[in-house]
């Protein structure tokens, strides 16, 4: 129980900061072409997922952490009205 409250407590702390980071330009690259990025509730890759993203589109980034339960980068994103986090790793500057 303890391990989840610190684990919410992060995110939520990781949510904030990445909220008010300057938004920042991507193109979703490094994925097979007509596959789709999923971005998810949480920087984890078993989070529920929010929504998917085409190869080549835009989406607006607001900070990356490798803070995560994986050690992985992931980044808060913004894609229409749908915000959620996506590994950094098929993300390139726009």
């Amino acid at each position: 129980m303890q391990r989840v409250l610190a684990l919410s407590a992060g995110l939520l702390v990781l949510g904030t900061v990445a909220a008010l980071a300057e938004p920042e330009p991507f193109r979703v690259s490094g994925l097979p072409r007509g596959d789709s990025l999923t971005i998810r509730e949480a920087p984890d890759a078993d989070a529920a997922p929010v929504e998917t993203i085409p190869v080549g589109r835009r989406l607006l980034g607001f900070g990356c952490t490798n803070e995560t339960p994986s050690g992985n980068t992931w980044c808060r994103v913004k894609f229409g009205p749908a915000v959620g986090w996506a590994r950094r790793r098929y993300l390139s500057p726009d």
